[in-house]
């Protein structure tokens, strides 16, 4: 299967659903917000599947992205995807494995764009925002999207963390999420 980014250029993909791609719609979206606020960025892409996000950013001049997800032939794909729309002066990683664990090994960093895109069922939201919290890896004046149902389950924003806004788009939503910095009117 092939996915079209930005730029017309075409991303290689796994078959079937197993990385879910975020449709094109809620990417575009995604990134008319964010305009304006990528050149130059540092951007973590959780629970990345065919890094289509990564590539995006890359695409439209972040200075490093980094990518975490689970199966070994996804962070095959997004290599390869990442290696071609990538310029000389850009860097990437992608790092295999759980989330949860992986996240811990990032502490120290900070990046200014967070996209965070588990499995809705997989009970990751929790565990990975409270670690975004703990690890402190959204900079000051960064942004946290996550992407989730319309209906989403329980969760309870983490210390350090405020909710900025949230959008819908058919069947996926979006949380937008920024450091709290004390005494904030929302």
């Amino acid at each position: 299967m092939s996915l079209r980014i930005y730029g017309n250029r075409h991303l290689k993909t796994l078959p079937g659903q197993e990385t879910r791609p975020t449709s094109s719609l809620v990417r575009e979206a995604l990134f008319n917000i964010w305009q304006g606020t990528i050149a130059g960025c540092r951007w973590l892409d959780l629970c990345a599947g065919s890094g289509a996000m990564g590539a995006e950013a890359l695409c439209r001049g972040a200075s490093l992205v980094v990518g975490v997800e689970q199966s070994a032939r996804a962070c095959a794909v997004i290599r390869q995807n990442w290696q071609q729309v990538a310029g000389e002066d850009q860097r990437f990683q992608v790092i295999k494995g759980d989330v949860v664990r992986q996240i811990k090994t990032l502490a120290g960093q900070q990046f200014d764009r967070i996209y965070f895109d588990p499995p809705y069922a997989s009970g990751l939201y929790q565990p990975v925002l409270g670690a975004i919290a703990q690890f402190a890896l959204l900079a000051p004046e960064g942004e946290l999207a996550v992407e989730h149902s319309p209906n989403p389950p329980a969760m309870t924003t983490p210390a350090g963390l405020t909710i900025r806004r949230q959008k819908r788009y058919g069947n996926t939503a979006l949380t937008f999420y920024s450091p709290f910095r004390g005494c904030e009117v929302q």
